[in-house]
């Protein structure tokens, strides 16, 4: 079986909307909504889970319900970051599915994750056991000397970027958190998965990204997910 896994936790606003950008609506439709039909659509998900604040849970049920995420199974409550809203979710799921399913952690601001990317992610997964979607770096490099200035490069062709989604088969995933509860060690790791993957001296597997920057982080990105929405709209009726 497949699990999306939703990391809709963030009760961040600095978009300016006044409420978590996962929720802000982009013609007429919140942002999360986009990002689970996604996995609603996709053949190659069986279920989905919704990690979210406890305050917007109710959101969450209605949001699901309105927009007929039927395959949306569970719903827990997230962390204060990335890593414990994952760690939430992925301990959440114990009982409920086998160690050798297949989740699929997705943010939920990432409403132009294409299909594609999350079924070579799966690919990848049952093969190697993790998939991450990694672009190439298209920008010079450098390592910064302080905020102003550099005086050190890095070869970007050496360098990969971690987009979404990122895919573990459970029962590793699962292990993996325990032992880092166990040894202590999540407080002095940069919180996201695949830190403490390397920390525990796992490899990583690149899996495709077609959509480098796929996850809204400000209203820039809003802006260019409306206009692709805009251009979708005007293609499909341009065929008409």
């Amino acid at each position: 079986m497949n699990i999306g896994v939703i990391l809709a936790g963030g009760t961040g606003t600095r978009v300016g909307a006044g409420v978590p950008k996962q929720f802000i609506k982009v013609q007429g439709k919140p942002i999360l909504a986009y990002t689970l039909e996604i996995f609603q659509n996709d053949d190659n998900i069986d279920a989905i889970e919704v990690v979210c604040h406890k305050d917007w849970v109710d959101e969450v049920e209605d949001i699901c319900h309105k927009y007929r995420i039927d395959k949306k199974k569970w719903t827990c409550t997230g962390g204060t970051t990335f890593q414990e809203s994952t760690m939430n979710g992925i301990f959440n799921l114990k009982g409920k599915i086998s160690k050798d399913d297949i989740v699929v952690i997705s943010f939920g601001v990432a409403p132009m994750t294409p299909q594609e990317d999350i079924d070579d992610s799966i690919r990848v997964c049952k093969k190697h056991g993790n998939a991450i979607a990694s672009a190439d770096i298209d920008l010079c490099t450098c390592i910064k000397d302080d905020e102003y200035s550099t005086t050190q490069n890095i070869i970007r062709e050496t360098l990969k970027g971690f987009a979404n989604p990122w895919t573990f088969k459970f029962g590793e995933l699962c292990d993996a958190y325990e032992e880092a509860v166990r040894r202590d060690i999540l407080n002095d790791l940069e919180p996201h998965t695949t830190s403490l993957y390397m920390a525990l001296g796992k490899r990583l597997w690149f899996s495709q990204c077609t959509s480098p920057q796929c996850k809204i982080t400000s209203k820039q990105d809003i802006d260019v997910f409306e206009g692709s929405l805009l251009l979708k709209r005007f293609r499909e009726e341009k065929k008409k």
